[in-house]
């Protein structure tokens, strides 16, 4: 049995690739993309079916979205072809943000259409598939922030809205001021973080039938490289359940195999290592091995 290689995230919701591009890590290292890398990026994630692509305003200290759109229109593709998210509402103080004294966050209406305004420019493009509010904002006006939502799907500028490490009551006050439900709730999650399972976030999902994003899927690379006693056993339990076959893609198929229907973020920029992840796609875990995992991630028998 093999996972669908596409996924609607709600019932009328926008439809990605079950796996997705995490495009948070473009300009970090020593030897940042030029134009010509970025388009082979995004060719060479296209052709292995990553057709969705994960930003943020504040990634790369707000560069990250200019650079993929240079790359993006070196690539030259069909803008049909794939799907952009993109996220706002938090505020770093950083030098190309002078008028940020602390970092915090912005959800009210101005903002968030700023934000979209600037996104699209820096993406060379006139549409997002996905907008999602980035984090919480304690003084979020439910009323106005939906308002400002509702405003830029029927302005055409984004064609669904969605948030990121929300908790459920947060989800459903946004939720009751909007026109049309939220696609999902991109969250943290992986084998070495499991308190979604009992948090109510994906209960909430299955629910509310969204399918939640998941960003950190392998533990941020912790996984691979931790050296503590955790990493340790749950590396593991992967080996035992792998059967010759890469452990990064059975930590994801870990994840896969829940059915409120996640879709990871990927955070590699190393074609052969994406590859390896798309594996994922054609594994299924049964119960018991997905239980040994979970057992070995939290170090004890379930109850």
């Amino acid at each position: 049995m093999t996972h669908d290689r596409r996924i609607v995230l709600t019932e009328g919701g926008p439809t990605l690739s079950r796996l997705v591009f995490g495009a948070w890590r473009l300009l970090d290292g020593p030897t940042r993309p030029d134009v010509d890398g970025v388009a082979r990026l995004i060719a060479g994630a296209v052709d292995l079916g990553l057709t969705s692509f994960d930003h943020a305003d504040i990634y790369g200290g707000y560069a990250v979205e200019e650079a993929f759109g240079e790359g993006l229109a070196r690539w030259g593709g069909r803008r049909e072809a794939i799907e952009l998210v993109s996220k706002c509402d938090i505020m770093l103080a950083t030098a190309n943000r002078p008028a940020n004294r602390l970092k915090h966050y912005d959800t009210s209406a101005g903002h968030i259409r700023a934000s979209v305004d600037r996104s699209l420019a820096n993406l060379r493009t006139d549409y997002l598939d996905l907008l999602l509010l980035h984090r919480p904002d304690p003084l979020m006006d439910g009323d106005e922030t939906a308002a400002a939502l509702d405003g830029l799907v029927k302005a055409g500028k984004v064609r669904a809205v969605g948030v990121s490490n929300f908790t459920p009551s947060q989800i459903d006050l946004l939720a009751s001021r909007l026109s049309a439900p939220l696609a999902t709730n991109q969250i943290e999650m992986s084998v070495l973080r499991t308190a979604p399972l009992t948090d109510g976030s994906l209960d909430h999902a299955q629910r509310l039938r969204y399918a939640p994003m998941i960003w950190s899927p392998l533990g941020g690379g912790r996984l691979f490289t931790g050296t503590g006693a955790r990493e340790q056993a749950v590396r593991a339990a992967l080996e035992a359940a792998a059967g010759g076959r890469d452990l990064s893609a059975v930590a994801l198929a870990w994840l896969l195999r829940h059915p409120a229907r996640l879709v990871p973020v990927l955070g590699s920029l190393k074609p052969e290592r994406l590859a390896a992840m798309v594996g994922a796609l054609d594994i299924t875990l049964d119960r018991q091995q997905w239980f040994a995992i979970l057992e070995a991630s939290e170090g004890r028998e379930v109850a």
